[in-house]
C-alpha cells in the first residue's frame, strides 16, 4: 500500500516537472527559464529521495540527493549572475564611457 502511494507521489511529480519543462523551453525571459530549471532540479532531488524510499536504501540516495542539490544551486547562482552581469553590460548608458 505505502508502495503504491510512493510511486503515485513520483509519478505525479514527473508531471508536474513537465510543466516545468515547458517554462524552461518557452519562457518569456531569461530569469523565467533559470527559474525553471531551478524548480526541475528540487523536483528532481525530491524524487530522487522517494526512489530512495522504494528501494529501502535511503541512505545512499540522500548522499546522491544533497549531491545534486547543490549542484543544482550553484548552476543556477551561476546562470543568473552570468545573465545579470551580461544585461547590465547590454544597458550601459553610452555617455558613460
Amino acid at each position: 500500500m505505502v508502495e503504491n502511494i510512493i510511486i503515485f507521489a513520483t509519478i505525479l511529480l514527473l508531471l508536474m516537472m513537465l510543466f516545468c519543462l515547458i517554462r524552461v523551453i518557452g519562457g518569456p525571459t531569461v530569469l523565467d527559464r533559470i527559474m525553471g530549471g531551478n524548480v526541475v532540479g528540487t523536483k528532481t532531488t525530491v524524487a530522487l529521495l522517494l526512489i530512495g524510499i522504494l528501494y529501502g536504501d535511503l541512505g545512499m540516495f540522500v548522499d546522491i540527493a544533497v549531491a545534486y542539490a547543490l549542484l543544482n544551486f550553484i548552476a543556477t547562482l551561476g546562470a543568473t549572475r552570468f545573465f545579470l552581469r551580461r544585461r547590465s553590460a547590454l544597458f550601459k548608458d553610452p555617455r558613460s564611457w
